[in-house]
């Protein structure tokens, strides 16, 4: 692109310095003479246009010089007024370098100089001073429009290049942030029914030879288990390929279901419901339905077969859930606050506006204890 533009830049300097020299040619001498401009006339005509070519990397070089070859032209009393356009040109490019200053200096040297030139010779005629005046002062006007177009050009690109990395920054955030529900969404609907498996499972093969009709119980609670599994992964792939499961996504209306669950995995299992119900929406559903779900699991895992209540508060504005272990319980729970299933709770109730809070009861036990705004 940068040899195109000196390619460029070369071919124009010099179709500029072929135009000069015609141009003066064509317009009739004002005194009758029959050549317009001599050996050295010649030579600062041609030169200066040539010397346009290195505008773009000598600004400041370009327009002294070209000024300096314009007012040395007029002064050896050459004819023409086309002289002083690669002066024009140079201090139109300086002007546009943001070098305000210094194309104002050139300029009003060239002006000036023609106009002491002119004042030397004719006191009464300063057309070529007016002439020239105007064009520099056009020319430092062009100049500081462009600079502005081309700083607003910028300006916009990097705006435009600014919004590109923000939006490839906010997808690889969204992208993050799905990675992360989806592996909620998995741990959430699977653990609790693996463990209930596992507990069931070994109850199976403890009680085989001693007590087969409670083993049959167990391997139904294992059936029935692996059964919600399936479903719940069913619905959560669903929801990633957004179509329909099969109506019963996890919410609040299936708290009720999730206690059944819990105590067919042998976990004795209280559910009470204070205030009056209300809709609660499907985020917040959906949130408590993963927090009781992941405080029974870590019962059963860390805890054992022991007591449960799980209450469900309505009240004004918000839904207040608590999950207790019996504080008589023989075996404590072994759950700690740098679980990944805490951590998990915790970041379902904030996502939906809300806290939770877990630890080792005031008079024993565990307790989970969770706000979700409605």
């Amino acid at each position: 692109m940068e040899q195109l533009r000196k390619h460029t830049d070369l071919v124009g300097a010099c179709a500029l310095a072929v135009a000069l020299v015609a141009g003066t040619l064509a317009v009739p001498s004002q005194d009758g003479r029959d050549e317009p401009f001599g050996p050295l006339g010649f030579v600062l005509l041609v030169l200066p246009a040539l010397a346009v070519a290195a505008r773009r990397r000598a600004p400041a070089a370009v327009a002294a010089g070209t000024s300096l070859a314009a007012v040395a032209y007029y002064a050896l009393d050459n004819q023409g007024i086309f002289a002083a356009a690669p002066a024009a040109i140079g201090i139109y490019t300086l002007m546009g370098t943001g070098a305000r200053v210094a194309a104002a200096v050139t300029a009003a040297f060239l002006a000036g100089s023609i106009f002491a030139i002119e004042a030397a010779r004719r006191a009464d005629d300063h057309a070529g001073f007016f002439w020239i005046a105007g064009w520099a002062a056009a020319m430092l006007v062009l100049g500081e429009l462009t600079r502005n177009r081309r700083d607003y050009l910028r300006l916009v690109e990097q705006r435009a290049a600014e919004a590109e990395r923000t939006r490839e920054e906010a997808a690889l955030r969204r992208a993050g942030e799905e990675r992360l529900w989806i592996a909620q969404e998995l741990h959430d609907a699977l653990t609790h029914s693996i463990s209930v498996i596992n507990v069931q499972a070994g109850v199976a093969v403890h009680l085989i030879d001693r007590d087969p009709a409670r083993s049959r119980a167990a391997l139904g609670a294992v059936k029935e288990a692996g059964r919600e599994a399936m479903r719940e992964l069913r619905d959560t792939l669903g929801a990633l390929r957004q179509v329909d499961g099969d109506g019963a996504v996890p919410g609040f209306d299936r708290l009720p279901r999730l206690v059944e669950r819990s105590r067919a995995a042998g976990l004795v299992t209280t559910y009470r419901v204070r205030g009056e119900p209300r809709p609660v929406p499907d985020e917040a559903g959906r949130a408590a339905y993963r927090i009781v779900q992941e405080a029974l699991t870590n019962v059963l895992r860390h805890a054992g077969h022991v007591p449960v209540s799980v209450v469900v508060a309505h009240e004004p504005g918000r839904i207040v859930l608590e999950v207790d272990n019996d504080p008589g319980a023989d075996v404590p729970p072994r759950a700690t606050e740098s679980g990944m299933g805490l951590i998990g709770m915790r970041e379902r109730a904030m996502a939906v506006g809300g806290s939770l809070a877990a630890g080792p009861a005031p008079d024993g036990g565990f307790r989970v204890w969770a706000e979700l705004p409605l």
